[in-house]
């Protein structure tokens, strides 16, 4: 079974470069190695640079785990807990319904 090509759009594609970028750029400013980092992330090298490529392919979990040992800020500057965030989210999503149902009725939209 042949796999089928996934596109991105360009701005997916930007977030992803713009984060690989300042991931390496910090690990090199904290003077680590691709070795070094790709061992306390618990990675092969080879993902990591995959990871500082920004490809698309690399489990978000272990992107995030980089830029956190790194230094890179995920989201808010300075945080050291999502948390508050998290609860605001939770808040917003209590109001919503819980399910989604698509009309079986088809839609006219000729105006």
């Amino acid at each position: 079974m042949s796999r089928i090509p996934r596109s991105y759009s360009k701005l997916t594609g930007e977030a992803l470069r713009l984060l690989a970028k300042q991931i390496r750029l910090a690990r090199k400013g904290r003077r680590m190695s691709e070795h070094d980092l790709a061992a306390r992330i618990g990675v092969a090298r080879s993902t990591l640079q995959l990871i500082e490529k920004g490809s698309p392919s690399v489990a978000v979990g272990l992107v995030f785990e980089a830029a956190t040992v790194v230094g890179v800020p995920l989201f808010v500057p300075e945080a050291t807990t999502l948390r508050p965030h998290l609860e605001r989210i939770d808040d917003k999503l209590a109001l919503m319904p819980k399910a989604i149902r698509t009309s079986r009725r088809p839609v006219y939209n000729d105006f």
